[in-house]
């Protein structure tokens, strides 16, 4: 991937069929028989929203995935997760993180879709998930992403507008404690969208505590998540107070959280320590990081499932290709491809 070129989506296309996009691989192979979940394909409407060219088939990629995600919405506004091959649901709809990431996805598209048609269907699908709250903070936080994309957009828009107040309601303490200011017991999985979630509904709102919040968090965050000076995030197993990296394995997702939090905070401040946490971020996917490998295929634009003490996991399913592509793309629009 060189800077100024069009990323490549050979990988993501041949892990998409024309229901939506298969969950896992056996190298570079779509394992149909997993079949396909919201979770992926939400994210996946997300990152193709984020282009700022459109080609044929990052058009057909997204009428899949934007197709999925409203046939996944309940009437009440929750979400099915999981579909088989046979395009039936094998699951009830909930309020997990697919919920989250499914609004993430329709505020995307309302905002950024290349048609005035696809973001006036995304923007009924997203106030028809808006209907409901989940419990859990990172589905919250996800929803607060596509919510503020929104709200940004048009102020007017009260259904984006009391999400976000619910989740920074949700999301922690006002006063966490100074020495572990996280507002969780543990760091978790996909750290970056939590700070994210109050830098971009501090924006949207206003609500400048919320921003102030957010840069705090993310100071923690990329001095918790380096090693060595490189990053070395928090792995599968999680990170509490005291809980000294590297650990393994680390998750492709984890990095694209945080570059996505890094371009969200510098494009805020403009402060030139946030554009290096972006590149810091691609260059873990280069070969920067605890085992010195790179962690995608350059000419697929495929991802490497996950980063283990003696190398990588070589499958490249759907959540890590779509971790490379979402850094590549924060990478590439503040110049620091490279």
């Amino acid at each position: 991937m060189n800077r100024g070129s069009r990323l490549p989506l050979s990988h993501l296309a041949d892990m998409t069929d024309d229901a939506g996009l298969f969950e896992h691989a056996l190298l570079t192979a779509p394992r149909r028989e997993h079949g396909y979940c919201l979770d992926d394909v939400a994210r996946g409407l997300a990152v193709l929203c984020r282009f700022p060219e459109t080609s044929f088939l990052s058009d057909r990629l997204l009428t899949i995935y934007l197709g999925f995600t409203l046939a996944a919405l309940a009437p009440d506004g929750r979400c099915h997760n999981r579909m088989a091959t046979d395009r039936e649901w094998r699951d009830e709809p909930g309020l997990g993180d697919w919920w989250g990431r499914a609004l993430w996805g329709l505020g995307a598209a309302a905002t950024h879709a290349p048609s005035n048609e696809a973001r006036k269907r995304a923007l009924d699908g997203f106030r028809v998930a808006a209907q409901q709250r989940s419990p859990h903070a990172r589905a919250m936080a996800f929803a607060a992403l596509g919510a503020g994309e929104i709200l940004i957009a048009d102020p007017r828009e009260e259904a984006a507008r009391a999400l976000l107040h619910d989740a920074l309601d949700t999301l922690g303490p006002a006063d966490p404690s100074p020495g572990w200011p996280w507002p969780e017991p543990r760091l978790r999985y996909a750290n970056g969208a939590v700070v994210e979630a109050f830098l971009v509904s501090g924006v949207a709102l206003p609500a400048p505590r919320a921003v102030l919040t957010g840069l705090r968090l993310l100071t923690f965050l990329m001095d918790a998540e380096s090693h060595d000076a490189r990053l070395s995030v928090t792995p599968t197993t999680g990170r509490g107070p005291g809980e000294a990296g590297p650990g393994y394995d680390q998750q492709p997702i984890e990095v694209a959280a945080l570059a996505d939090a890094c371009a969200r905070a510098y494009g805020i401040t403009g402060d030139p320590q946030w554009r290096e946490g972006v590149r810091a971020a691609w260059a873990w996917f280069r070969g920067d990081n605890d085992a010195g490998v790179p962690m995608f295929d350059s000419h697929t634009g495929g991802g490497y499932d996950g980063l283990e003490p003696g190398g990588r996991n070589l499958n490249q399913g759907a959540e890590s290709t779509l971790a490379v592509l979402a850094t590549a793309q924060q990478a590439q629009r503040l110049g620091v491809l490279g």
